[in-house]
């Protein structure tokens, strides 16, 4: 098979660009080259969570890897075949366990068995998506394509040290994945404020949620469920210190949206919970059934599905756009058609492939 060469530097030029197509790479079976890898960042090349997708990826495909270290801008991945078991990768830092999943998931679930991967590193750190949207928004969200994922938090990891334990358990699908037809939210039917703080008072988890809450009752009138999760110092098994708040919102169309915030030094609980509330309510007001984080997760399994896909979004991002771009180069007989313009919302069809596990 000849092998398929990606710019890494278009679009938004960031690792996303290396995630998805690694992603795919591993799923199709289709040797790829990446260059340019993350060429429009600060620090462009492999970071180390980058490395340990890659890693992870050649294990669950053995594949043939070269320039796989950190700060290479170049990488080529030649994978054999689709594995499935139990297995346990660690990024060794802070790095996102949230992106590793969003890289190994798809190929896990069009392989033979089951899959239980337990996964080290960072839980809660900037720039990605925290590990309670994963587990609250993204798989509840999946759940239309008839993915079957369940995520479990064991322990959390804060930047800079990390140290977070997270179990994914993939059951593979058994036919094409379903298309979606989800363009409007609906109505909201439940409300849900997961607030937490290791090696931290309990008061900042709390003015955290409190803060949320004051600004979430003004535009949605449902009943709060309210998550607290703190630790007595004497049992705290973090390495921390570390804080942050996930607010989501549950609708008669059975979608959810999600908003976060992260605690830092110096950063006020108050506006930790105040960033949450504002993220969801931008989203959330737009009236699309997505948020602007779920928009370019969705694209994969949009391109994977039976038929056409049908997703509104509540903003048309840069990431959204360059997944839909990485996604075409590797299935070209794709249809799409995106509503909208970068930066606002929008609707999203994909009339995929049919991939058969």
């Amino acid at each position: 098979m000849n092998i398929l060469r990606i710019d890494g530097s278009m679009g938004e030029g960031g690792g996303q660009i290396l995630r998805y197509s690694l992603a795919l790479s591993a799923l199709l079976l289709q040797p790829v080259e990446v260059y340019n890898i993350r060429a429009k960042r600060s620090n462009p090349g492999l970071r180390p969570q980058h490395l340990t997708a890659v890693k992870a990826l050649a294990e669950l495909t053995r594949a043939e890897v070269e320039g796989a270290q950190v700060g290479s801008s170049r990488l080529v991945f030649k994978p054999v075949e689709r594995r499935c078991g139990d297995f346990t990768f660690d990024i060794g830092t802070a790095g996102s366990v949230s992106l590793v999943i969003q890289a190994i998931l798809p190929v896990l679930l069009f392989s033979d068995c089951s899959s239980r991967v337990t996964i080290k590193g960072g839980t809660n750190v900037p720039m990605s998506p925290p590990i309670d949207y994963m587990i609250h928004v993204f798989t509840y969200n999946l759940r239309h394509f008839g993915v079957n994922v369940d995520i479990k938090l064991h322990r959390r990891g804060h930047y800079p040290r990390g140290g977070g334990l997270v179990e994914l358990r993939v059951n593979p699908v058994k036919q094409p994945l379903t298309p979606i037809n989800k363009v409007s939210r609906g109505k909201p039917v439940k409300l849900f404020i997961t607030s937490h703080a290791v090696k931290l008072p309990h008061h900042v988890a709390k003015r955290q949620a409190d803060s949320a809450l004051n600004i979430l009752r003004k535009y949605i009138n449902v009943e709060p469920k309210i998550d607290i999760e703190t630790y007595p110092p004497e049992r705290d098994p973090h390495l921390g210190p570390g804080s942050g708040i996930l607010v989501y919102v549950e609708t008669d169309m059975d979608v959810r949206l999600g908003g976060d915030s992260l605690g830092e030094k110096g950063k006020p609980a108050e506006k930790v919970g105040e960033e949450a509330a504002l993220s969801l309510i931008e989203d959330y007001e737009t009236g699309m059934a997505f948020d602007k984080h779920m928009g370019d997760m969705l694209i994969p399994y949009m391109f994977l599905a039976r038929g056409e896909s049908i997703a509104g979004v509540s903003k048309i991002t840069m990431h959204l756009a360059t997944a839909i771009e990485v996604a075409k180069l590797f299935i070209p007989s794709a249809q799409v058609e995106v509503q909208g313009e970068i930066g606002k919302p929008g609707i999203v069809r994909i009339t995929g492939v049919s991939f058969s596990p």
